[in-house]
């Protein structure tokens, strides 16, 4: 049984995930500098990874309509959660890195917010 043979075994290893958006490089240069990952943002698709080799790359899509969050108008098809230790200083920074606050906020451990290109993404107490 092919579940017997898999058992403890990865089927496969993600390296990366890719995210379509209108601008690439401005993607990129935001989530390197909130992630403090090496920004590659001379093509696209643009990138940030990390030392170990996780990414993220950012794809180009004409006509970049973003999601709508929390309503399903247009889903969000994803986000990304990110760990931090003090709320409020993350806060501080995304917002200057050129995030927005949702004004939706469901929790008391995490907080919304939406990166330029218009994608939720919380950031999550550690």
């Amino acid at each position: 049984m092919i579940v017997d043979i898999l058992a403890g075994m990865a089927i496969a290893r993600m390296p990366l995930l890719a995210i379509d958006c209108p601008d690439p490089g401005a993607l990129a240069r935001f989530y390197g500098a909130m992630l403090d990952w090496k920004i590659d943002d001379a093509a696209n698709p643009a990138s940030v990874c990390a030392e170990n080799g996780q990414c993220i790359a950012f794809h180009q899509v004409a006509d970049y309509t973003p999601p709508t969050w929390p309503t399903q108008e247009r889903p969000q098809q994803m986000h990304l959660d990110m760990l931090v230790d003090d709320l409020d200083a993350a806060e501080a920074a995304v917002l200057e890195l050129g995030a927005t606050k949702h004004p939706d906020q469901p929790g008391t451990s995490f907080r919304v917010f939406l990166d330029p290109a218009g994608h939720p993404f919380c950031l999550c107490l550690n």
